[in-house]
């Protein structure tokens, strides 16, 4: 294991290394002393009544394109390459243009890294990210840098570029999204091709990513997206296990349903689906489905969809997905389709979402919360679900499901007093397992759909941002510690395919007590965790 210490993120040391390192120096190019949002930082203080007149105006996406050199091989024939293209106002030659450009820089890159080639290009105006998901199947996205524009004497805007301000992995991680989420709803590009050809694979893109990139926020783009990690929620074994006696017992109700996944409260329990299928599943439902049902709960329109049958259990689910009310014959029983184990035996479902929200009474600041449990089936998409069978679950999982979740509020209410961790947290601190991609953040409040809200300075997100790109050029163990020149101390563990990232506001304190404040964390919050010291 290593240790780095950085301090006023302008010099580290590396234990054992014995020598220092102006941190200005980053892959043989020298930065500006004071890039960043550090400098901006320090310049904005001396600056005094004149910091008043500038204005920020955080990254944009400028064009977004998806291409496949093979199908324009030819001279005149470069427009077939493109498949979409936004916005898609541009003028025809310069989305050609564009794309050609984009086509020799790969191929120039290719000379040095065959198995690899470009990844992102950097200019002074915007930064282009390239992904190949598939074979010859090549997704581009070009954001346009932070800006900084100031008043000059003579009263003319000056425009600065912020250069250094997006991270690589962020935006990469953002692209390779993108892609999860266009296959999670359509399947792969090469299947769409076998299925109806280029005109047919042109369509879906244009469906989905025509109302896809309304919903990114690049400017809320952070660690988060680097690892795509799902939050846990934590259970006790006895609650555990009436949720998987549930789980059983519906599969075996509804012998249709081919997979499973519970969540509460946002927080996945249990999945029956592969990682990296559930992963991205677990995003729509926390950044897209869940956040556009919370306004009519909040506005009281969460009630039973139908009034108390004889001999049934009232209660106070509906479904997300399907139909709307029970009761309307005519309702229509349309799931959205979803495709999973794409790279074996492809298979298409149908998704069926059931949610049932309780309320309960906080102790802590004496009012009503709303605490929810949802319910992913999913069956084969060869079977179209009846408006009788979206009533039989209706009546077969309602009842319990609202009974479960109770008894899961409860619960986690008493765990909650128990622990005291009612409390506004000490530690503001990220941590995400790379094996079971759990992850756990005190510093993310997510409030709106596909918005990160963040409680610490962008400042510090940005260093969380620079710790991790130093974790993933090197193989063994590392800790960092850097003090920022905000005063804030940043610590980042890597230990066992896992990674701890804590923020301090201690403003006086040395290294070694950083150091025993850190060890505290993991003692109260991770102690059946080994991280390595």
């Amino acid at each position: 294991a290593r240790q780095k210490w950085k301090v006023g993120c302008e010099f580290f040391f590396r234990a054992g290394s014995g020598h220092f390192r102006d941190d200005g120096e980053r892959g043989g190019r020298r930065l500006p002393r004071l890039g960043g949002r550090a400098g901006m930082a320090a310049a904005a203080a001396g600056a005094g009544a004149g910091a008043a007149q500038e204005k920020q105006f955080p990254p944009a996406l400028l064009s977004f394109f998806i291409y496949n050199p093979r199908f324009g091989p030819r001279e005149g024939e470069e427009e077939n390459k493109i498949l979409f293209y936004y916005p898609n106002e541009v003028e025809k030659n310069e989305k050609i243009r564009n794309v050609g450009l984009c086509e020799a820089i790969v191929q120039f890159t290719r000379t040095f890294s065959p198995s690899k080639p470009a990844k992102s290009l950097h200019t002074q105006k915007n930064r282009q990210f390239f992904n190949e998901p598939e074979e010859n199947f090549w997704m581009v996205m070009v954001v346009r840098n932070p800006i900084i524009e100031k008043q000059s004497k003579d009263g003319k805007p000056v425009v600065e570029y912020q250069e250094e301000e997006l991270l690589d992995k962020v935006y990469s991680s953002v692209l390779q999204q993108c892609y999860s989420m266009y296959k999670l709803f359509n399947g792969t590009f090469l299947r769409a091709m076998e299925d109806g050809g280029v005109k047919l694979l042109k369509e879906r893109l244009e469906k989905f990513f025509h109302r896809y990139l309304q919903t990114l926020h690049l400017q809320s783009c952070d660690l988060l997206d680097i690892f795509g990690g799902i939050s846990f929620f934590p259970l006790d074994k006895m609650t555990y296990l009436k949720i998987q006696s549930f789980i059983n017992r519906m599969e075996e109700s509804l012998s249709i349903v081919k997979y499973t996944a519970f969540l509460y409260n946002d927080q996945l329990i249990w999945s029956g689906l592969e990682q990296d299928d559930m992963r991205i599943l677990y995003k729509y439902l926390t950044t897209s489905l869940f956040p556009r049902h919370i306004e009519p709960e909040l506005a009281g329109r969460d009630s039973p969809i139908r009034a108390e049958m004889p001999g049934n259990l009232q209660h106070y689910g509906r479904f997300l997905t399907g139909p709307l009310n029970l009761n309307d014959p005519e309702a229509k029983c349309r799931f959205p389709k979803i495709f999973v184990n794409t790279d074996d035996t492809y298979e298409a479902l149908h998704l069926i979402v059931y949610k049932v929200t309780v309320a309960f009474l906080s102790r802590v600041t004496d009012d009503t919360k709303a605490m929810s449990a949802a319910v992913c089936f999913m069956i084969d998409a060869s079977i179209q679900p009846t408006l009788d069978f979206c009533r039989r679950l209706d009546s077969i999982v309602g009842p319990q499901l609202t009974v479960l979740a109770s008894d899961i509020c409860e619960q986690f209410n008493i765990n909650k007093r128990i622990s005291g961790s009612e409390k506004e947290p000490q530690f503001k601190f990220i941590y995400f397992n790379h094996m079971n991609l759990a992850e756990k953040s005190t510093i993310h409040m997510r409030k709106t759909p596909s918005v990160s809200l963040t409680s610490v300075h962008p400042d510090l997100m940005k260093i969380l941002g620079d710790i991790n790109s130093d974790f993933t050029r090197v193989d063994e163990d590392e800790e960092i510690i850097v003090k920022a020149m905000s005063d804030y101390w940043v610590v980042g563990k890597k230990s066992d395919q896992r990674e701890l990232y804590v923020i301090l506001n201690q403003k006086n304190a040395n290294l070694i007590e950083v150091n025993e404040e850190v060890k505290k964390l993991c003692a109260t919050q991770f102690n059946n965790i080994f991280f390595l010291d």
